[in-house]
């Protein structure tokens, strides 16, 4: 049974992650993507960092628990927040945050082709609405006059790695705490970003508006770190139906905020493509017993 707290944490949870998405458009209209990221993972790593070692949670990797910080940060960190900020940059907000939350089918599916898993009739149907959703938003973009077709590759790509990156990370033993290994997998990543940067974009002018110095004060003290301490929070006590919930809100607060944030004005076909994506991670996130009538 969920809390009263539980439950304010999942609302807020959800909040946070879901406005995220207009908040970054907002900062790419006076900052080029890969140095926002990197200035706004450091400064989030900073202060989780800080709250965990206020915590007493052990913070330094030792052996080979540094080589799991690698290997799971590629796909899980640097592949996924690299390729979803440059697909913001091209997209809507609310269509890349719809997008991006194609993750748990792809989870699933890459579990059926490569490593074996079942494919049921549960999957199939979350295959069909994906490629109904990323169709939708397809067709779109191609007929718009200013269609960014590559968004969709971008978010897409993005969705793959961090759905690479989950399934690595459940088949790896891990012996360094889930906080200290975000930090850490976090830290490093947002020093490749700061070289990735520095080729290929412009130096910063280092002046912004309110607005601008707003979203990387959200970035830094909201996505980077009160939603990862609620994470974390809630992650060892819910159970998987009850975050899937939470998950699958997330594109849709992401597309309703992006009218109120950005000025986005969604169209038909995202609506669409929000349903189909929240039915698709309720067939393969919530286990079948939730949908089964008391006997």
């Amino acid at each position: 049974m969920i809390s009263r707290r539980q439950l304010w944490g999942l609302v807020a949870l959800t909040l946070m992650w879901g406005v995220n998405w207009p908040m970054m458009k907002l900062s790419l209209r006076e900052m080029t993507p890969l140095y926002f990221r990197a200035l706004t993972m450091s400064c989030g790593t900073l202060w989780l960092y800080l709250f965990f070692r206020w915590r007493g949670v052990r913070m330094l990797p030792q052996g080979k628990e540094w080589r799991s910080v690698v290997a799971l940060g590629l796909p899980n960190v640097l592949g996924w927040h690299t390729m979803a900020i440059l697909g913001v940059k091209e997209l809507a907000s609310g269509r890349a945050a719809i997008l991006g939350f194609t993750m748990p089918i792809w989870t699933v599916l890459i579990g059926v082709l490569f490593l074996g898993e079942k494919l049921t009739r549960r999957v199939a149907f979350a295959a069909l609405a994906v490629a109904i959703t990323v169709g939708l938003l397809v067709s779109h973009e191609l007929t718009a006059i200013a269609g960014r077709p590559l968004g969709i590759v971008w978010m897409e790509l993005a969705a793959l790695s961090w759905a690479i990156g989950t399934l690595m990370m459940r088949r790896a033993k891990l012996t360094l705490p889930m906080e200290a290994l975000t930090v850490w997998m976090m830290l490093l990543s947002s020093l490749c970003l700061w070289v990735i940067a520095a080729m290929v974009e412009p130096w910063p002018v280092w002046r912004f508006s309110g607005v601008m110095w707003a979203t990387m004060v959200y970035a830094v003290l909201i996505n980077y770190g009160f939603a990862q301490i609620i994470w974390f929070g809630l992650a060892r006590h819910l159970p998987p139906a009850t975050s899937a919930m939470s998950v699958m809100a997330v594109p849709l607060v992401g597309t309703l905020s992006a009218t109120l944030l950005t000025g986005e004005w969604p169209h038909w076909q995202d609506y669409v493509a929000v349903v189909f994506v929240m039915a698709a991670i309720a067939a393969v996130l919530i286990p079948p017993r939730y949908f089964r009538k008391p006997a």
